[in-house]
């Protein structure tokens, strides 16, 4: 029989495809179904019944493959007789929704090779030669669940004959019977990581990191100083932003005075020459202070034009006193971290600093910041007035002696 050349293709066909699929098969479908087809006014065949069956395999909650067997006997349309007409195509469907809803609707496009045949009333002429055929298909249905086990299928479905370029069309209604197997996916293997980061060795940057060493996402450990010296090896957090460090990620200080560079007005001194705060010989005499009542926001060091009334107190003393420079000293009260008081004292001194020889026009090589945190209280930190005064930044005016 000629429909044995494609039932032994679609077989091959189905079996080449099952490895692909066979990790996620969930569900296998028995479909027989009756229905009505409409034929191409070229195949001289009136519109009859067709029914047939499929088995389908659900593989994944939205996907499946059919293989689908119909028949049919249809009358000649414009003269006597009769046609058999028989197919095996292979189709695949997407669900709109999963197995477990009520209602899946679906999309499904195949292909398949059908058999016309004629009977023995026929009048033969052109248009009713026995032949095979190559069609494709699109469609559109639902299945409705009745129960786990029992659903109904409803199918639209338009088939093209590439032969002849004909257009038949077919709508269906079948009772289905499902047959359920649940294979698990294997576990996912987790990806390599040698040294236990967090972070793949695929995307790890930086191999070989300390255990319980905390790292971004690269794998590399953090820096929170950007200083170039990873956290778990600083023994000088917070050091400036720029600020040249060491392998301890401590400032340098190139002249082993006792002062790091970012702080050291006088390089190249003389070693074991005594210095003062600002790295330089001789000692410096604070000869006036003047408490600056500038106020911050809380956690903040940003100030602007306001308080300029105030720093130009500052400025006029040392333009008068042209001799003279200044020691912009910031200080907190006790609550908190003292690394962090101490590092935000700084920062504030800075600003005030910032505003003095940027808008004021006070010369920088005679202004320096120092943040002195909570080391130097003139109240008691007990109370809440006391610490409002401890939260201050006070100009002392030097002169070196």
């Amino acid at each position: 029989m000629k429909l044995m050349r494609p039932v032994a293709l679609a077989a091959l066909a189905t079996s080449l495809a099952t490895p692909a699929i066979a990790e996620s098969q969930q569900t296998i479908y028995l479909n027989p179904f009756a229905g009505f087809q409409l034929f191409d006014d070229k195949r001289d065949l009136s519109e009859t019944g067709t029914y047939g069956v499929g088995i389908e395999y659900r593989f994944r909650p939205h996907w499946s493959v059919e293989a689908i067997y119909s028949r049919a006997d249809a009358d000649r349309k414009y003269v006597d007789g009769k046609s058999e007409f028989e197919e095996l195509r292979l189709d695949g469907t997407y669900y709109f929704a999963g197995p477990d809803e009520a209602w899946n609707p679906y999309v499904s496009m195949g292909a398949g090779h059908a058999e016309f045949g004629m009977g023995d009333t026929i009048s033969y002429n052109t248009a009713g030669t026995a032949h095979d055929e190559t069609r494709v298909n699109l469609g559109a249905g639902f299945r409705y669940n009745v129960s786990d086990m029992i659903s109904i299928r409803g199918d639209l479905r338009e088939f093209h004959g590439i032969d002849e370029s004909t257009f038949d069309t077919m709508v269906s209604l079948g009772l289905s019977w499902a047959f359920h197997r649940t294979v698990s996916d294997p576990a996912p293997k987790a990806p390599a990581d040698a040294d236990n980061d967090g972070v793949p060795d695929s995307r790890d940057q930086c191999a070989g990191t300390p255990a319980g060493a905390q790292v971004d996402s690269r794998g590399c450990e953090l820096d929170a100083d950007n200083d170039g010296v990873a956290d778990s090896k600083d023994q000088c957090p917070n050091t400036p932003a720029g600020a040249a460090v060491n392998s301890r990620g401590c400032e340098l200080d190139s002249d082993n005075d006792g002062v790091v560079n970012s702080k050291d007005q006088c390089p190249d001194t003389t070693a074991g020459a005594t210095v003062d705060a600002t790295g330089c010989e001789g000692v410096t005499e604070t000869i006036e202070t003047i408490e600056l009542r500038v106020q911050f926001p809380t956690n903040s060091s940003v100030i602007d034009a306001t308080y300029d009334t105030e720093i130009r107190k500052v400025a006029d003393f040392m333009n008068e006193y042209p001799e003279t420079s200044v020691e912009i000293a910031g200080h907190s009260d006790d609550r908190g971290e003292a690394d962090y008081n101490r590092f935000l004292s700084q920062r504030r001194a800075e600003a005030v600093a910032n505003r003095l020889t940027s808008v004021l026009g006070v010369d920088p090589d005679r202004v320096t910041a120092v943040g002195y945190g909570e080391a130097e209280p003139i109240a008691s930190n007990d109370t809440a007035a006391g610490r409002t005064q401890n939260r201050r930044v006070e100009a002392r005016i030097q002169v070196r002696r």
